[in-house]
């Protein structure tokens, strides 16, 4: 072999490992840049999978909150309400007070107190019953004056028993009923 193929040789046996180091390269290199673009989108995906989690949990969360902000509008304005009824029922007590039967209902009060509590009684009432209390309840009648809209409120003398027929007590008493009707 002469010396010129023997270097021809060797470079062509160089230029085989270069060409070879270069695809390897190459290779490698693909290799590297698919498994970086892999990673890149599941970074992404995973991040996108975060983001609508992330996002749907915001979402249920002001839903939530603006659901409890209507439902807790909505009790206030029941309770506006059903405030605004038990004041006009008030004014209505009040003003039967003023009506021609109402001697009558004191009247049924009194005999109901005395049945339940006996004779030995004292009935008091409003400032502004006084002349009826007296007519009607005769002795037994306190001239304390009492601050409820109207009725009356009895106890034995010993005032071990109390029987309060107040329309105040009556519609505290009966409030619930009322506030259903009212709804």
């Amino acid at each position: 072999m002469s010396l010129e193929s023997l270097v021809e040789e060797i470079r062509q046996h160089a230029e085989a490992e270069l060409h070879a180091t270069l695809d390897r390269q190459k290779a490698e290199e693909a290799k590297i840049i698919a498994e970086r673009d892999r990673r890149i989108a599941e970074i992404r995906a995973t991040g996108q999978r975060a983001t609508e989690a992330e996002v749907a949990r915001e979402r249920a969360q002001r839903v939530a909150a603006a659901k409890l902000q209507a439902r807790k509008q909505l009790y206030e304005a029941r309770e506006a309400r059903l405030e605004d009824g038990l004041r006009e029922t008030r004014t209505l007590l009040a003003d039967f007070t003023s009506s021609p039967a109402y001697p009558a209902v004191v009247k049924r009060m009194v005999d109901a107190a005395t049945a339940s509590l006996g004779r030995q009684i004292r009935i008091s009432g409003r400032s502004e019953d006084a002349g009826l209390l007296a007519k009607v309840a005769g002795k037994t009648f306190d001239a304390t004056p009492r601050p409820i809209l109207g009725g009356i409120v009895a106890e034995t003398t010993d005032q071990s028993r109390r029987l309060n027929l107040s329309f105040d007590e009556l519609l505290r008493l009966r409030e619930d009923e009322v506030r259903e009707l009212l709804a």
